[in-house]
């Protein structure tokens, strides 16, 4: 378990499941930038466990606010074995925990948490170009820009431009002070 000021980063639990299903069945309050897949409550209790949802070279964690409640969920993978670090993604489930500077503070303690963990020398987020929360979080939490990749992931019916942005392992505050932060 990671504790900051305003969000707890834990493991996932088979009991949280049920909740992560309603949640991540409401399209509505997804937002526009958070793709609208579906997935079955036997589906997720499948994958669970099987892998725990904790991998060597992927993983998630629920983002609980402090006083315990699930706020979003915060995952790393490899995007390509040929690519050197993990990418990074993240969402709050309900608009009214948006803005509060959870995912902030999640993504800071997340990453230097993952470089303290695995020998990489980068971490790499990707966002749909327009989402200004999301860039937000990023750039608070030294992430630069890298580019845009045109038309490199569909949504919602279209092809949309990706943004990528980038935190090396030198650029990353310490564990401990992101724990603090």
């Amino acid at each position: 378990m990671l504790k900051g000021r305003k969000v707890v980063l834990r493991l996932f639990t088979e009991e949280d499941l049920e909740e992560l299903f309603a949640l991540d069945s409401d399209v509505a309050a997804r937002g526009e930038y958070v793709p609208i897949v579906l997935h079955t409550l036997s589906e997720m209790r499948k994958q669970f466990r099987e892998t725990g949802w904790w991998q060597e070279d992927q993983g998630r964690m629920v983002i609980a606010s402090g006083d315990g409640k699930m706020v979003g969920a915060i995952v790393f993978f490899r995007p390509s074995p040929m690519l050197a670090g993990y990418e990074v993604g993240y969402a709050i489930f309900r608009p009214e925990d948006r803005s509060k500077g959870y995912m902030t503070e999640a993504l800071g303690i997340f990453s230097a948490y993952l470089f303290e963990l695995r020998p990489i020398p980068r971490l790499q987020l990707g966002m749909f170009k327009g989402n200004a929360a999301s860039r937000k979080v990023a750039e608070k939490c030294g992430y630069q820009y890298e580019g845009t990749q045109r038309q490199g992931n569909f949504l919602r019916g279209e092809y949309r431009d990706r943004e990528t942005f980038s935190l090396l392992r030198g650029e990353c505050q310490p564990l401990s002070e992101a724990l603090l932060s």
